[in-house]
């Protein structure tokens, strides 16, 4: 039943904002020419920006395994990452994670609790620092100090209690270097699209000020934390609807900045598939083998 409940919300939020960006468009038919009329320079910088952005990610999954003592080959990261973020965006519900702990826990060795714990350190750290960034630009320094170390606190508290009870122990090799480089990677990856948002808004003649876009990136971030549709599409542009108070960036610029970013997005999503077809993700990967082997898993709990 929550199931059905799950999958008629999505349909709802993409219907409506489909919906609610063609009335838009239809109001403002201005915006179809500036779209339009966007340099392809724009959209190579964003394609670039993007490439960095995965790439982030790419050594947020190397840290990961680092906890643990385990290592994956460049291209393995590279093609592994790829394939997720595709069947993440156009899979059902969290068709990501699920593929992600699955493969590392065939493939690695490396358990679900083991894979949701790094996970969760990754969570913990990009949830702190888009803090940092929504309040940074518009609140006083004590306050954005103070939300931060709530968050921090908060997160820190998640993750010891979830270590505690899928009795990791010292198994996590939680030294400097390890965690480190996931924190550095979380920085880069948020840096990166702090980069995005700022020439997407810029594009549509938003005057943005460094605050704004370090606000507006923050607000952003949260929504991912909601994502219940691909990318969060209508959940993002919700947030930065209704947190003007915080970035006061227009409902226009939002609205036409996010159009940009999607389409982007899409392009980004395109050149990961072709890497994917090009290098025979699939075949390398093993998928094939991992679904098999996932619904015999699944046909002998049912039998017992």
């Amino acid at each position: 039943m929550k199931k059905h409940l799950k999958t008629v919300l999505v349909f709802f939020i993409l219907t409506a904002t489909v919906g609610a960006f063609w009335h838009y468009l239809a109001g403002h038919p201005e915006t179809v020419d500036q779209l339009r009329k966007l340099p392809p320079s724009i959209v190579l910088v964003l394609l670039v920006l993007y490439g960095g952005w995965f790439l982030a990610y790419v050594l947020v999954t190397r840290g990961t395994l680092r906890l643990f003592k385990k290592t994956m080959s460049r291209q393995e990261n590279l093609l592994f990452n790829a394939y997720s973020s595709l069947i993440n965006f156009f899979g059902p519900g969290q068709s990501g994670p699920a593929f992600r702990g699955a493969y590392l826990k065939k493939r690695h060795n490396l358990s679900i609790k083991k894979y949701l714990f790094g996970t969760l350190l990754y969570y913990g750290f990009y949830a702190a620092l888009s803090a940092f960034f929504m309040l940074a630009g518009s609140r006083p320094w004590w306050q954005t100090a103070l939300a931060v170390a709530a968050v921090a606190i908060a997160s820190a508290v998640a993750i010891r209690k979830y270590k505690k009870r899928a009795h990791i122990g010292n198994e996590a090799s939680l030294t400097l270097v390890n965690v480190g480089w996931i924190f550095a990677a979380t920085v880069l990856q948020l840096t990166l699209q702090a980069a995005i948002y700022a020439i997407e808004l810029h594009s549509v003649n938003a005057q943005a000020s460094l605050g704004q876009i370090l606000s507006y990136t923050g607000v952003a971030n949260f929504a991912l934390f909601v994502a219940l549709t691909p990318g969060a599409i209508g959940i993002r542009e919700a947030f930065l609807v209704f947190s003007q108070n915080l970035h006061h960036i227009s409902n226009s610029s939002i609205v036409v900045a996010n159009l940009i970013d999607r389409a982007v997005y899409l392009l980004f999503l395109g050149i990961l598939f072709m890497l994917v077809i090009t290098l025979h993700a699939k075949d390398k990967l093993h998928v094939n083998q991992l679904n098999s082997q996932k619904g015999s898993t699944k046909q002998k709990h049912t039998e017992l």
